[in-house]
């Protein structure tokens, strides 16, 4: 596990930019893993300002609410597409279906399309919680694609997009982390002190299925960049 630590968010932004922009130019990143909320938007921003042609590769997302519509302004297909897919267009876009049918289905159809485009480069975020995707404490290492019943902290945490708490879906659909440790590389981003324990917890912490993140210990090429505060328990 690599750590790299930055001043801010957007240097933390570009550090990850120089990481991707590496790969794509070897020839090597032909599945790009995607991620939401705040902590990547440096990351888009980014790459949206650079040069970079991702129309020879294919994305995909960790996770997507059950229950919101691609065009709600909540979700995560929105959510992709403000920041991202909108200004760079990828060979194919690829997220769960949060309004599908069948959800045991569109699980099963989702790990299928994780099968046939092994991720290159996976972004993560992390909670306060340690949890990585929505896969929280106690989540199986061992875990594909699934429904998941979302924490309070967690929604509590995503209720600052939402008018009220209320409105904040309480399930949704998470790639699971045996996925997410398939990828060729992964690069979690972290910022601000309220992480600080999460990524002490993942770093010096026992390898525990009660710390989502911690399993990042066992990947061979794992890099956290992390700011002064959420580094701040680790030095």
């Amino acid at each position: 596990m690599k750590i790299i630590i930055v001043k801010d968010q957007v240097e933390g932004g570009k550090e990850a930019f120089k990481l991707v922009k590496e790969t794509l130019d070897s020839g090597n990143l032909k599945t790009f893993g995607l991620a939401t909320g705040s902590t990547p938007i440096s990351l888009y921003e980014e790459l949206v300002a650079s040069d970079l042609d991702f129309t020879s590769v294919n994305s995909v997302n960790l996770d997507e609410y059950i229950g919101l519509s691609a065009d709600n302004d909540q979700s995560y297909h929105y959510f992709m597409k403000e920041h991202l897919f909108d200004q760079k267009p990828f060979k194919h876009n690829n997220l769960p279906n949060g309004l599908a049918q069948n959800l045991a289905e569109e699980c099963a159809r989702y790990d299928e399309v994780i099968a046939n485009n092994p991720i290159d480069i996976q972004i993560l975020g992390i909670g306060e919680n340690a949890h990585i995707g929505f896969n929280e404490p106690g989540a199986s290492f061992e875990g594909t694609t699934g429904i998941v019943d979302l924490t309070e902290s967690t929604i509590k945490a995503n209720s600052r997009n939402f008018e009220k708490i209320e409105d904040v879906p309480t399930r949704a659909i998470s790639m699971g982390i045996k996925s997410i440790m398939s990828s060729r590389q992964i690069i979690l981003l972290a910022y601000g002190e309220k992480k600080a324990q999460a990524i002490y917890n993942t770093v010096k912490g026992p390898i525990s299925e009660e710390v989502p993140a911690s399993i990042l210990q066992n990947h061979e090429d794992a890099i956290l960049i992390i700011d002064e505060a959420a580094a701040s328990l680790i030095k």
